[in-house]
């Protein structure tokens, strides 16, 4: 057997929407849980605020692990385990999905040869191992390998590149068995008024204004407001049960969304939580669920949207938007949901973990 600290793990680093993180087969890796995260907290350098040796990025969106296998069932071609590797802690979660990462999925898929080129495009199935839903994916691949060149633009990347089309179906209730897991549009947690919902993402959705907040505010300005990210986590703590997640203490969900009538012609105004520390953008799941929540009558997100009149929901966040699709029936009910995202190989190599300590 191969040694990881002399000999390395194959690896691709690729950025996926708006996050960066390490793309590995099931089968470079140890197949025991613990075994492999304690090797991921070396690889990335946790628990370190620096992660000085390793190649995280200091950064949650820049801490993130997928790894890809065949997949188990026949309507998907790859399995896709997201790992959130914490930064300063030594903690690895495999709680909640990643729709960022997820762009990458289908290249580093083709890249692995665990799904053929099938012609200029190709599509591939993801079964997102976290949520059990199914994802299809549209890449570009001329000439019979992955392009990564196109003229896709996605707000909190620099230039463009070939889009990545993704669409989902039965993303509700993907970790809490419900899209409103209590029954309300509206419940109250902490003394304010909320929206539980998990369309893609299990999210707290509240009005920026109940916190005394415009929702503006810059992602440093709302970091150093200790007394917020208190009140925000024990609103998380009660809402973790009430969703049927149970203690999430140590967990990345719920995410905590507050929101806001939009600045810039999008249906919504975002900041959330992921859930210490304020996200730079927003989650391809998160902003599906948030979006969904602004279609529901009376919810604190219905009374500061402004909807679409088509099906496209652009939802703001501190560095830009994210565009995602939403379908809906006659009734107004969800039924699908979709977005673009983009995706670019950074390196193929092999990493080499830090010392066990």
């Amino acid at each position: 057997m191969s040694d990881p600290e002399r000999d390395g793990i194959p690896c691709l680093w690729m950025r996926g929407g708006t996050s960066k993180g390490a793309y590995f087969l099931a089968g470079d890796l140890p197949s025991e849980p613990a075994a492999r995260d304690a090797l991921l907290l070396r690889i990335m350098g946790s628990p370190d605020a620096r992660q000085i040796d390793g190649i995280g990025g200091a950064d949650p969106l820049t801490s993130k692990v997928a790894v890809l296998s065949p997949s188990k069932r026949e309507d998907a071609d790859v399995d896709y385990l997201f790992l959130q590797v914490f930064v300063d802690e030594a903690r690895v979660s495999d709680r909640q999905g990643c729709g960022n990462i997820l762009a990458g999925v289908g290249p580093a898929a083709i890249e692995r040869g665990l799904v053929a080129v099938a012609g200029d495009e190709t599509p591939v199935r993801i079964h997102m191992v976290n949520t059990g839903e199914v994802a299809e994916a549209r890449i570009a691949t001329p000439g019979g390998r992955v392009s990564y060149a196109g003229a896709a633009a996605i707000d909190g990347v620099p230039g463009t590149h070939a889009p990545v089309p993704l669409m989902f179906t039965g993303l509700a209730g993907s970790m809490c068995g419900a899209l409103l897991p209590t029954g309300n549009a509206v419940d109250t947690v902490g003394g304010v008024r909320a929206t539980l919902i998990d369309n893609g993402m299990p999210c707290v959705v509240m009005r920026a204004s109940d916190f005394g907040i415009e929702g503006t505010e810059s992602r440093e300005t709302l970091e150093a407001r200790d007394d917020l990210r208190a009140r925000l986590e024990a609103i998380r703590l009660e809402a973790g049960p009430l969703m049927g997640l149970g203690d999430v203490a140590e967990a990345s969900v719920p995410k905590m969304f507050l929101v806001s009538p939009p600045l810039a012609g999008g249906v919504v105004a975002t900041r959330s939580w992921i859930p210490h520390r304020v996200h730079a953008t927003v989650g391809v799941f998160a902003a599906v669920s948030v979006a969904t929540a602004c279609t529901l009558p009376g919810s604190p997100a219905s009374e500061v949207a402004h909807l679409p009149d088509g099906d496209a929901f652009v939802v703001e966040h501190p560095t830009g938007a994210a565009e995602v699709v939403l379908e809906r029936d006659p009734n107004g009910a969800v039924v699908r949901a979709g977005t673009l995202r983009t995706a670019r190989k950074l390196f193929d190599g092999r990493v080499f973990p830090a010392p066990a300590r």
